[in-house]
C-alpha cells in the first residue's frame, strides 16, 4: 500500500514511566511516515483524555507501557472509531501484565522460566531457590527489575517492588544469552543477541541516551547454531500466538547454557527509536525503517477490518 497524502495520527508520550522513551519513538516514526510522504498528525497523549481527528487513516501507537500497552488506548480509540495499529484491547492487557501472560504461556506449553506471585505484605515466604529476578507485573523497559542473589537483595528488592503495587512476580533466574525476537505477522525475523557491557539490560543499558551511563553491544543475527535459532524462532512465534498478539510485537528470551530457550514476555509496543531492537532485526531481514512502518500499518488495518 502507499500511505502518499493520506492523513495519519502519531500517538506519543504518555502518562507513565515510559513517556520519555515513546516521545523517542515517535520522532522516529514519524520522520519515517513523511519520507513516505504521509500527512502525520502528532498527538501528544498527556492523560486518557485525548484528542485524534476523526478523518484519519490511522492512529500509529509509539506510547510505551501504562496506558499505551495495557489495553487503556486500544479501548479509547475503539470508543472513538478511530482503527490503530498493533495488538487489540485484551491482547494487549494479556501481553502487559506478565502474570497472566505466564499463566497463557503454560497452558500452550511456552517454554518459560518457573514463577511465584509474592503478596508484599509479608504473608508469602519466597519458595523459589536464589537467584531470583524480581519485577513488577504490570511496568515495561526492564523498570524495577531486579536480579537477586542473596537474601538482603531480596529484601531491598521487595521493599522497592511496594512502588508498583501490592505483589510482584518472582521468577527463576536463567543463566544464558538475553535474546529479544521480532515478529511482523507471520514473519519471524532474525534473533538479536542483547549484551550489556556491564550489568544487565536494564533501563540505563536499553537507553543510553536518557542517562549518558550504559552500553550495550547487539549482534544481529545472533551468533546461534541453525537448530538453536530455529527453536528460539519457534518458541518466540508460539508465545505471541498463545496470547492471540495481532500484528507484530517483540519476544524477550532468555537462551540457558544448554541452548534451552525460555521466554520472558512480549512487548506489543516495542521501542522505535533509532537505538530500538525491532528496527535492526528488520534492516537485517532486508526490511528498511519507511517499509517496516507501512507493513504494520497495512497488518494493522486488516486487523481491524478496514483493508
Amino acid at each position: 500500500m502507499t500511505l502518499r497524502n493520506h492523513k495519519i495520527a502519531v500517538l506519543k508520550g504518555g502518562p507513565g514511566s515510559e513517556r520519555a522513551v515513546s516521545l523517542k519513538s515517535a520522532e522516529s516514526v514519524t520522520e519515517a511516515l513523511r519520507s513516505l510522504g504521509a500527512d502525520v498528525v502528532e498527538v501528544d497523549v498527556l492523560t486518557t483524555e485525548f484528542h485524534v481527528p476523526k478523518d484519519v487513516l490511522i492512529a500509529v501507537n509509539m506510547i510505551h507501557g501504562t496506558f499505551g500497552e495495557d489495553g487503556g488506548i486500544q479501548a479509547a480509540l475503539e470508543k472513538l472509531g478511530v482503527p490503530y495499529t498493533g495488538a487489540g484491547v485484551e491482547t494487549s492487557r494479556l501481553a502487559f501484565d506478565k502474570v497472566l501472560s505466564k499463566r497463557k504461556f503454560l497452558e500452550a506449553g511456552v517454554p518459560t522460566p518457573r514463577s511465584q506471585v509474592l503478596r508484599l505484605d509479608g504473608a508469602d515466604e519466597l519458595e523459589l531457590a536464589l537467584p531470583v529476578v524480581v519485577k513488577p507485573p504490570c511496568e515495561g523497559s526492564s523498570v524495577g527489575v531486579h536480579i537477586v542473589r542473596t537474601k538482603d537483595e531480596l529484601a531491598a528488592a521487595l521493599e522497592d517492588a511496594k512502588k508498583y503495587g501490592d505483589e510482584t512476580l518472582v521468577e527463576e533466574y536463567i543463566d544464558g544469552l538475553e535474546l529479544t525476537v521480532g515478529v511482523i505477522g507471520d514473519q519471524v525475523l532474525p534473533v538479536i543477541h542483547i549484551e550489556p557491557v556491564s550489568g544487565f539490560y536494564d533501563i540505563n543499558n536499553k537507553y543510553p541516551w536518557m542517562s549518558g551511563t550504559g552500553k550495550t553491544l547487539y549482534h544481529c543475527p545472533a551468533d546461534l547454531d541453525a537448530r538453536v535459532t530455529a527453536r528460539v524462532q519457534q518458541a518466540s512465534l508460539d508465545a505471541m500466538r498463545a496470547l492471540g498478539v495481532e500484528v507484530y510485537g517483540r519476544v524477550d528470551v532468555m537462551l540457558r547454557k544448554d541452548g534451552e530457550p525460555f521466554v520472558l514476555e512480549i512487548n506489543t509496543i516495542p521501542g522505535m527509536t533509532v537505538s530500538s531492537l525491532l528496527p535492526k532485526a528488520a534492516r537485517v531481514a532486508g526490511l528498511e525503517f519507511p517499509q517496516l512502518m507501512e507493513r504494520i500499518i497495512e497488518l494493522s488495518l486488516r486487523a481491524r477490518g478496514k483493508d
